[in-house]
């Protein structure tokens, strides 16, 4: 039985899609029966910097490290870690789990050092683990929507409703995406049948240009937005142009229902 930590985008399609016991928001006890864990418990971008800048710390390595404790005399338990494209940082793509990583930005680098302390406690502790390392993650009901986390939802909804919109580089750099049912999809997959202590990365390894993606969405929304070019901030920590490189996953067996373009669509249509 799976214990999910962390309810909201991702983990709400999960206990959707599969059989699991949720925790609370603040419970972060491992509960009898369940031998696998899913942590997804995180913050979502580079920005909490400039207000909070304890927020990445505190979440996604303090938090982390509650819940390794309370793992700590469990037998045959599974530690399965949701991590982020971010932590490689700027490297060529695509994109091998093996890559050298060099994030920048406190989501970024926090993300990464939780790994390595993850890594850490469970050779020490002698717990299994496995880390799940996201592409961008698309669809619908998502809540925290905003310039700074999906950003590509969001300028489809300001494109909706006509207000103009800027990208950054005119949108010249590469994401991958991948539907939020097709991610846990992927990650039951791992959890079920992935290979122990090893990393994981969860796309679909395809190359979608950012400013093509919302200059279809213009084009099939008929919105008179005007859309403008602004150069990239050197303030700004986000990767430019990321492919990861999925035959891991593959492997297993994993195939999206899903495409770019679809995933397009239907934000589109709703």
């Amino acid at each position: 039985m799976v214990n999910l930590f962390g309810n909201g985008f991702v983990g709400k399609q999960y206990s959707k899609d599969y059989d699991c016991i949720v925790n609370d928001r603040n419970d972060l006890t491992v509960h009898a029966g369940c031998n696998q864990i899913l942590f997804l418990i995180s913050t979502v971008d580079n920005y909490n910097v400039y207000t909070n800048p304890f927020i990445d710390v505190e979440t996604n390595i303090t938090t982390l490290l509650r819940v390794l404790e309370n793992c700590k005399n469990k037998e045959n338990m599974v530690f399965n870690f949701a991590s982020s494209w971010f932590v490689y940082g700027q490297v060529p793509s695509p994109i091998k789990e093996d890559s050298y990583c060099d994030p920048k930005g406190f989501y970024s680098i926090t993300k990464r050092t939780a790994e390595q302390l993850l890594i850490a406690y469970c050779e020490t502790f002698k717990i299994k683990y496995r880390i799940l390392r996201f592409a961008n993650v698309l669809g619908l009901n998502d809540t925290k929507v905003s310039s700074k986390k999906n950003a590509l939802t969001y300028l489809i909804n300001r494109l909706k409703k006509g207000h103009d919109i800027e990208l950054n580089d005119n949108g010249n750099f590469i994401r991958d995406y991948i539907h939020v049912s097709d991610l846990c999809r992927a990650i039951n997959l791992i959890i079920t049948s992935g290979e122990l202590n090893a990393i994981y990365n969860v796309g679909n390894q395809e190359s979608t240009n950012f400013g093509d993606a919302i200059r279809y969405a213009k084009s099939k929304i008929d919105s008179a937005s005007v859309i403008k070019n602004i150069p990239t901030s050197a303030a700004n920590a986000q990767p430019k142009s990321t492919l990861m490189d999925c035959s891991k996953l593959r492997a297993l067996g994993y195939v999206p229902q899903y495409t770019a373009r679809a995933i397009l669509d239907e934000l589109i249509a709703n």
